[in-house]
């Protein structure tokens, strides 16, 4: 330590003070946050030093633009740039024409360096800041940035950020989309051997988030827009440790869209494919019985996938039928409608469809009830084909869409529906495929 502090002693004298703080640290976790600020000051040091090092260099200067005369050495300009490490100064040549022509001062250095002329933050220093706006509010990751570069980050910046960064995510997605329109196939995701030999599982889900009005200020009353959000995993097997074997996914890919089921479907698809749709030994389609979602898989996945009504959502529609025809405040309601749960689950839908059959036949039966009976009858009877619950289980598969329900949960509702939130369409946007290039 007093090696270390001798040798920087004339370099940065207010070195001396975190030296200090140093040495009176008692605990592990005091010493780590005390070197922290130290460790900062010795990179920023380096990095200067380097810059310094490499300014120095000849370089050769580029024509002018307007009339292509070469431009010619004005000497040195400062520089300053916030990093993850603090701000960061350096000096550099700058040039100008030599004969006037009105144009900015050029810098070449820079230009190497990567660093456009009014850039204020350094580029990883603006990824962090992305980053973390992925997962807490733009105040949040501004307050964590500037306890981690130890400066000022405003919550403006951080949305700056998230919008660039964002806007161009979604413009490498509308090249997709673009490509998927003309026919061409996207390129498939490179898999292990035992992953590719895996179930493909898919579907796809709606949730609300909260929009602004307008685009503008955040005043007036609150306009619900829905997420499309869909999504695609491998079914491995795993057993526990009282040896029960249960499916989990891997491999897992999201797409989400603010927009209707036509607005989903190309990316739902595109990414399908990437993920290995075509050649999959088996591919299930997993949902609700949300009449978009079936129509989606009709028109985009019936020639290659087995389609699964969510079990759980078909027993709710049991209750619902059990309730309008005996009364669900009964005990002979709850146990029909247990019974008929059991049958559903273990093979035997037709018994299930054979009983609200003969319900609809009852004398002196409401018709309230009597139409609700009718709409059960009629989504079970639409989904015959997806209800076969007894082979899906024999087969492995999942009986239930909760992957796609836990999907829209963590990936829109945790970081869109934060209390007070109000989103424009635009921020919306930009931050929603952040979050998909990190999920994906």
């Amino acid at each position: 330590m007093l090696c270390l502090s001798d040798s920087i002693r004339h370099d940065d004298p207010c070195v001396q003070q975190l030296l200090s703080t140093i040495e009176e640290a008692q605990t592990l976790a005091q010493l780590i946050l005390a070197v922290w600020p130290l460790a900062r000051v010795l990179a920023l040091h380096m990095v200067e030093y380097v810059l310094d090092e490499r300014a120095q260099r000849p370089r050769a200067w580029p024509p002018c633009p307007t009339c292509g005369v070469p431009l010619r050495s004005k000497g040195f300009a400062q520089r300053q740039l916030m990093s993850l490490f603090g701000p960061i100064h350096w000096r550099r040549r700058v040039g100008r024409c030599p004969q006037g022509c009105a144009i900015p001062q050029v810098a070449p250095f820079d230009e190497a360096l990567g660093v456009q002329p009014h850039q204020r933050t350094s580029g990883e220093l603006q990824l962090l800041g992305c980053a973390f706006a992925v997962f807490v509010p733009f105040a949040t990751a501004a307050r964590l940035l500037g306890w981690y570069c130890g400066g000022l980050v405003s919550p403006r910046a951080v949305w700056c950020w998230v919008q660039a960064a964002g806007h161009h995510a979604m413009a490498l997605l509308q090249e997709d989309l673009e490509a998927v329109a003309r026919g061409d196939a996207p390129p498939q995701e490179a898999l292990a051997v035992e992953l590719a030999a895996l179930p493909l599982a898919l579907g796809a889900d709606g949730v609300m988030v909260p929009f602004r009005p307008t685009g503008g200020a955040p005043t007036g009353k609150i306009r619900w827009r829905e997420i499309k959000v869909g999504v695609l995993a491998r079914l491995g097997q795993h057993r526990t440790r009282l040896g029960h074997v249960v499916t989990r996914l891997q491999h897992r890919r999201l797409v989400a869209v603010l927009g209707d089921i036509e607005a989903l479907s190309p990316r739902l698809w595109g990414e399908a494919v990437r993920q290995g749709i075509l050649h999959a030994p088996h591919v299930v389609w997993l949902s609700d019985g949300g009449r978009g979602l079936w129509r989606l898989f009709e028109t985009r996945f019936a020639g290659h996938a087995r389609g699964i009504l969510d079990f759980y959502h078909a027993a709710q529609q049991l209750w619902k039928g059990a309730a309008a025809w005996l009364d669900g405040r009964t005990t002979q309601a709850r146990r029909w409608f247990g019974w008929a749960r059991h049958r559903l689950r273990h093979g035997r839908p037709d018994g299930v469809l054979a009983d609200l059959a003969d319900a609809l036949d009852v004398e002196g039966l409401p018709e309230t009830a009597r139409e609700t009976l009718r709409t059960v009858y009629a989504y079970l009877q639409r989904h015959r084909e997806h209800i076969n619950y007894d082979m899906y289980k024999d087969l492995g598969l999942p009986l239930g869409s909760g992957m796609v329900e836990s999907a829209c949960k963590w990936l829109i509702q945790q970081r869109f529906k934060g209390v007070g939130m109000r989103w424009s369409e635009d921020g919306f946007n930009h931050l929603l495929h952040l979050r998909l290039a990190w999920v994906n």
